[in-house]
């Protein structure tokens, strides 16, 4: 039975909860099998599979492309799929008609938008039309330009208090959990116990209802630098590099294909 709302709300402060990104089918039917409890298809998809400088090139079709792969995959966790850059920001009418039009076209159960107090109109539409929302506060990539880089926010008294009534606010207009990114563990907390939604951390330290990554970040698909909260659960970088040296040492040198891969 695929997780619902109400099945994730009832663990909070209990059991917390699980999260991972993915972007295609087998990834995601992978991370289902492991009983990860929630997949987030994020605009992330956007620096980790094509290959942009950021996540502000994403659109609607992209979003709804990866995510119908996932849901396909997916059979018991609840699948979360990000609202792209300007497909909420402009109105509340473009906030509904995205969100309505990602729900419908990939199968989601739920979708997720950045932004605190400015935003909170548009998730109490969404919620309004029926379809489940998860907020974004904190470090919210979207508005890298703004925010003048990835830099952990609510570090003063000033920023922590705006964080804090962003939370409040969007937990008002109905989404059901709220992503806390690059925050102070102290100030994640104090937002966990002050709120009635979930609370998923990434890099907002141990006290929140639970976790998410990048599925590539804890895998070690790149050699490159990753932020400082992420754990790697493997090296998959040397892995596939070492196989895919083998193949073209075994391809050139003709021990591959051999006898056993032949057809007679």
């Amino acid at each position: 039975m695929r997780k619902t709302t109400l099945d994730l709300l009832a663990r909070k402060g209990t059991q917390p909860i699980s999260m991972l990104t993915a972007y295609d089918y087998n990834t995601a039917k992978n991370i289902d099998e492991a009983e990860v409890d929630m997949i987030l298809v994020g605009d992330s998809l956007g620096n980790v599979m094509l290959g942009y400088e950021n996540t502000l090139a994403v659109t609607v079709d992209d979003m709804i492309h990866h995510g119908k792969a996932v849901v396909r995959g997916a059979k018991n966790a609840m699948v979360v799929v990000d609202m792209p850059f300007m497909s909420y920001q402009a109105s509340v009418e473009d906030a509904v008609r995205n969100a309505g039009r990602i729900i419908a076209e990939t199968g989601c159960q739920a979708v997720k938008l950045e932004g605190g107090t400015e935003y909170a109109d548009r998730i109490k539409a969404i919620v309004t039309a029926g379809i489940p929302v998860v907020a974004h506060i904190g470090l919210t990539p979207q508005s890298v330009n703004t925010l003048g880089g990835y830099k952990v926010q609510g570090r003063t008294e000033e920023k922590a208090t705006k964080l804090l009534a962003d939370a409040k606010a969007v937990c008002e207009a109905g989404a059901f959990a709220v992503t806390l990114e690059c925050v102070p563990e102290p100030l994640a907390k104090q937002i966990t116990e002050q709120i009635p939604a979930l609370t998923i951390g990434i890099g907002a330290g141990r006290f929140t209802d639970g976790q998410v990554l990048v599925y590539q970040d804890m895998l070690g698909y790149s050699d490159g630098r990753t932020a400082k909260f992420v754990k790697k659960y493997a090296d998959l970088h040397s892995v596939m590099l070492e196989a895919f040296k083998q193949y073209k040492s075994d391809v050139e040198s003709r021990s591959f294909p051999n006898e056993e891969q032949k057809y007679n």
